[in-house]
């Protein structure tokens, strides 16, 4: 039987991935994103539904949840990103500091919790939840490291409450991850370079590799793994 997955940020990226991994195993996808013709283009690509959402928006998450069908099985929290690449200089501005914080716990964090909340009473017994964390929460990055690592601890709230009903909820982690938007056509050769070479098997990861990590998170073997966060970085990050 097909289950219902919801991909947020679903257009582009880890999270085009990631609702092509599912398409793939049988299931009907839902995707959300703010870029209408982005997310249309997906949908038609993918064969997928696609409704725009900007996650941070309350009104237009409980409009979202309202049209999905009465049983997700599966959500995966992938809108987000950082949000600095496009914010302008804060230096000697406390205002504008706070502005770009804010956006951060916006996007990474807030999505999340608001997504999470307006499905949790659709969310299949047995399901799952993953949410889309990075390097960034172990190693630090600002405001984006930290709305990530609080994104990592929320999460266990999340698994302590779905969890009687047989609903696991973990982390993703990807380190530097191509053919992303992520950088925002910001990032150096030298810079891309470093990031390649931080890695133990000198490979950058691809969408793909996140998306059969969701794939597996969401997939009966994982049935007793939640609460956790799983680092997908080719060892930029070791862990014991």
């Amino acid at each position: 039987m097909s289950r219902t997955i919801v991909v947020t940020g679903g257009a582009t990226g880890i999270g085009r991935a990631v609702a092509e991994r599912f398409v793939a195993g049988g299931d009907d996808v839902v995707i959300t994103g703010r870029r209408v013709e982005v997310l249309e283009k997906a949908a038609a690509d993918l064969g997928v539904r696609a409704v725009v959402c900007d996650g941070t928006d309350p009104a237009q998450v409980e409009q979202f949840a309202a049209r999905v069908p009465a049983r997700v099985d599966v959500l995966v929290n992938n809108a987000g990103g950082n949000t600095d690449f496009a914010a302008s200089d804060p230096s000697g501005d406390l205002a504008r500091l706070r502005a770009n914080w804010l956006a951060n716990l916006e996007a990474n964090v807030l999505t999340a919790v608001l997504m999470t909340t307006a499905l949790a009473p659709k969310l299949a017994d047995g399901g799952a939840v993953i949410h889309l964390g990075s390097i960034a929460a172990a190693k630090g990055a600002g405001s984006y490291g930290a709305s990530k690592a609080a994104l990592a601890t929320w999460n266990l709230d999340v698994a302590a409450d779905l969890g009687p009903r047989g609903i696991t909820s973990n982390v993703v982690a990807p380190g530097f991850t191509a053919e992303t938007e992520f950088f925002r056509g910001q990032l150096s050769g030298s810079r891309r370079e470093t990031l390649l070479q931080a890695t133990l098997i000198k490979r950058e990861g691809t969408p793909s590799d996140i998306a059969e990590t969701i794939w597996f998170l969401a997939s009966p073997g994982a049935r007793h793994l939640t609460a956790q966060v799983l680092h997908v970085n080719g060892g930029a990050l070791p862990t014991r």
